[in-house]
């Protein structure tokens, strides 16, 4: 078939139109165009020289002492961080539903202190706490700070080293934001911060635990991508109370003093345990007091005032409706007693005179003026 399509177009030609002499036209003209743009850049390339054999230019001084010459050599100072971000701790910082607006403010103030951590949405109260293990796999995070809100009242806060744990329950007091303390202190944002422990953190296995959790999650890796190489601020975390006082401060230059930057927070540990978010318990503390405890304590203190209120109420109404006793009467209270002298009842033979109201006694009185005035006239 296409030999015979073929010898048919050759027997019987199509005829030339304006059409297709315009296409042949402007086919020469792009044909033409392409020639002279591959002309002009092999002239270009022709005059120019690769790098490698450009000469590099040398800048040289000719002084007369070697002091001047020192002073005319500029000197470019080095790259800040030439090192590797070898240490990849990522920590997720996340929380439940039903947290206050504090809590949202310290979680928020923890992110911009460590440039190494990560976010997430808010996990639904009914999931169980294992579920956070897997969120951080999802986020390529090895060490997790959850906030765990209960009865909108109370905080809890776990440190976890996932997946394998161990990790720490704290219930937290007195939080004190960034926006909220408004210190003087300042820091540089994604800065390095030097940590700060009491030494009773040596002393007893639990705290030593807690050291080492705190300084894989707290402590900023060296040469990360989003990281000051910069330290300008110390994170403090004291042993008082049996409870975690935990402090950011910053160093002043000048005479190496401390001004606290914010946020600060009281951690009181409730548990450790061997597990991420679970597992066998290391240690617990044991003097721990639960918040629905603290509460119903001063709930019975208050009760207890009350109650005594109204028993010492009720003893002085008692004492005042008894019957008062009778004394035996003493001899001594007649002693200065002095009896007054009899005198005889005064009899009265003649019968009192009527007596007149003051406004008859006026009238009778102008009624004599008036008789004396006229009969002085005659």
């Amino acid at each position: 078939m296409l030999l015979y399509h073929a010898c048919l177009m050759s027997a019987f030609p199509l005829p030339v139109t304006s059409e297709r002499k315009m296409a042949a036209r402007g086919g020469k003209r792009a044909a033409e165009r392409t020639a002279q743009k591959k002309t002009k850049r092999a002239k270009l390339t022709g005059n120019k020289t690769p790098q490698t054999e450009r000469k590099q230019k040398t800048v040289t001084f000719t002084p007369e002492n070697e002091e001047e010459a020192n002073k005319n050599i500029i000197s470019v100072p080095p790259p800040v961080s030439t090192g590797k971000w070898t240490n990849k701790e990522r920590v997720l910082v996340f929380s439940s539903r039903g947290i206050s607006f504090r809590t949202r403010h310290l979680m928020m103030d923890l992110r911009t202190m460590m440039p190494h951590s990560k976010a997430d949405t808010k996990m639904d109260r009914k999931d169980k706490l294992f579920v956070v293990n897997e969120v951080c796999e999802i986020k390529n995070c090895n060490k997790c700070i959850f906030f765990e809100a209960k009865k909108k009242q109370d905080l809890y806060m776990w440190i976890s080293n996932v997946p394998h744990g161990p990790s720490a329950k704290f219930l937290v007091q007195n939080v004190h934001t960034l926006a909220e303390l408004k210190m003087t202190g300042n820091c540089l944002k994604g800065s390095r911060p030097l940590l700060s422990f009491d030494p009773k953190f040596d002393k007893e296995p639990h705290y030593a635990l807690l050291k080492e959790l705190f300084t894989q999650i707290f402590s900023t890796p060296r040469y990360h991508p989003k990281s000051q190489p910069f330290v300008d601020h110390v994170l403090s975390f004291t042993i008082a109370e049996h409870r975690i006082w935990f402090r950011n401060y910053q160093i002043i230059e000048e005479d190496a003093s401390l001004v606290e930057i914010g946020p600060r927070f009281v951690l009181n540990l409730i548990k450790v345990f061997q597990g991420s978010f679970g597992g066998p318990t290391l240690y617990e503390n044991p003097h721990f007091q639960s918040p629905n405890m603290h509460r119903r304590v001063i709930r019975q203190a208050t009760a207890a005032r009350q109650k005594q209120r109204q028993t010492v109420k009720q003893i002085l109404k008692e004492k005042r409706s008894e019957e008062q006793e009778v004394l035996a009467r003493d001899v001594t209270d007649d002693v200065f007693s002095t009896p007054a002298e009899p005198r005889d009842p005064a009899v009265q033979l003649q019968p009192p005179e009527p007596q007149r109201s003051k406004k008859k006694l006026r009238l009778t009185e102008l009624k004599k003026r008036t008789q004396m005035k006229r009969t002085a006239r005659r």
